[in-house]
């Protein structure tokens, strides 16, 4: 009995299937996906179907590619050219496999393994108690009658910086963009959009989430994804990447959280970074 947590599939479930392999993946195992099951990648409509079918085998947390697909699904936005869902989109489970999805958390954390699981990270001056309090406001919208008018106000890039005060839906979107998109902010919380790579990319005045002194999650184990420029390095005690660049010609990475013990296998794309 073990568990295992995966980085971004983005649709990659050929290698996903290489790499449950890899781990000898059994009944007796579980399985936390680091966010981003779909899009970019040849076959979202398999890993949904697969994953969804894991029952409680299985955890997954929102990614900004799943938030994306959610969006499209209640019409609030049409699909871009470089989406890869139309598979899915056009699948006769839809509706099913997109209820599944969207009741999906952002944040999962548990205290028997002593670890939790977000998508791109948790700001600086929250808590873990903090965050999952934040994380079930986002939650709940999602599984109401307000869904949709949700994700027509869940893109942009505004506000950028954390306050109490913040209401309505610059509050559900800076929420929703900590949990999905950051990678580098403030210690105060502000958020940086612009640098999509490594930490060479690092813009005066920031730094990545994980590497704040003052970052109130420093003695919780945190396993992320989202961030396939750092190849699973992050030199910080206690955060785990785990998006190795699947989608980007790179591998498919495992983290067993029983022992810290890594698995991989190779990707089986031609995208390169």
């Amino acid at each position: 009995m073990a568990t295992y947590a995966i980085g971004d599939i983005q649709g990659c479930f050929d290698e996903l299937q290489n790499l449950l392999e890899v781990i000898s993946f059994n009944k007796n195992d579980t399985l936390w996906i680091c966010g981003d099951l779909v899009n970019r990648g040849p076959k979202s409509l398999e890993t949904l179907r697969f994953i969804k079918h894991l029952g409680s085998q299985a955890v997954s947390v929102l990614g900004n590619h799943d938030l994306h697909l959610l969006a499209i699904h209640n019409g609030a936005i049409k699909k871009k050219k470089s989406d890869t869902l139309d598979a899915v989109l056009n699948a006769p489970d839809r509706n099913e496999l997109m209820h599944w999805l969207q009741q999906q958390p952002l944040l999962h954390s548990d205290t028997s393994l002593n670890f939790t699981m977000v998508h791109a990270g948790i700001p600086p001056r929250w808590s873990i108690s903090k965050a999952q309090q934040l994380a079930n406001e986002v939650e709940s919208i999602l599984k109401s009658p307000q869904a949709t008018m949700f994700f027509e106000h869940m893109y942009g890039n505004s506000p950028k910086v954390w306050s109490n005060q913040l209401g309505g839906w610059d509050r559900l979107r800076l929420i929703t963009n900590y949990f999905t998109r950051m990678r580098f902010c403030t210690s105060q919380n502000e958020l940086e959009f612009a640098s999509k790579g490594g930490l060479e990319t690092q813009p005066n005045g920031f730094l990545p989430w994980y590497k704040h002194d003052n970052r109130k999650t420093a003695k919780q184990p945190i396993v992320f994804g989202h961030w396939a420029a750092l190849q699973g390095k992050t030199g910080t005690a206690n955060t785990y990447a785990l998006d190795t660049g699947c989608i980007w010609g790179e591998k498919l990475t495992a983290f067993r959280l029983d022992d810290l013990a890594y698995f991989e296998t190779p990707s089986l794309q031609k995208n390169t970074f």
